[in-house]
């Protein structure tokens, strides 16, 4: 009576195949999700940036109103730092407000004190 061959080396050899098939597998997945993750991780920087921008601009434009209104009769000619005193002002990066009157025209302007991406924020108004 002959007994058939074992099985098992066959076996074996297609555990070896399934192996590396899983091992590429995950090094294009890895290769695919990586660059997705530093999108992600680049795209949080920009909406950070964008929020601050518009926090900037709400508060100039805001302090722009009330100085046009009458608060800029306080404030003599020339350049100085403008006081602020709006809790979104914790939100930005560190920067000052700089206010430059001349006469009827007045610059109110929000300058960064490091680059950080989003630049200085300028209004310019004339008194009535």
């Amino acid at each position: 009576m002959k007994f058939p061959p074992p099985i098992r080396p066959a076996i074996r050899s297609r555990h070896g195949f399934l192996q590396i098939d899983l091992a590429m597998g995950l090094v294009l997945f890895s290769l695919a999700v990586m660059p997705l993750g530093y999108s992600f991780a680049r795209e949080r920087q920009v909406l950070q940036m964008e929020y601050q921008r518009s926090v900037a601009d709400q508060i100039v434009d805001g302090e722009m109103e009330i100085l046009v209104d009458g608060a800029a009769r306080n404030y003599s000619d020339g350049s100085q730092i403008y006081p602020v005193h709006s809790r979104a002002f914790n939100v930005l990066p560190p920067g000052h407000f700089q206010l430059t009157k001349t006469g009827n025209h007045l610059r109110l302007e929000w300058m960064p004190d490091t680059r950080h991406g989003i630049g200085s924020i300028v209004r310019e108004a004339t008194l009535p």
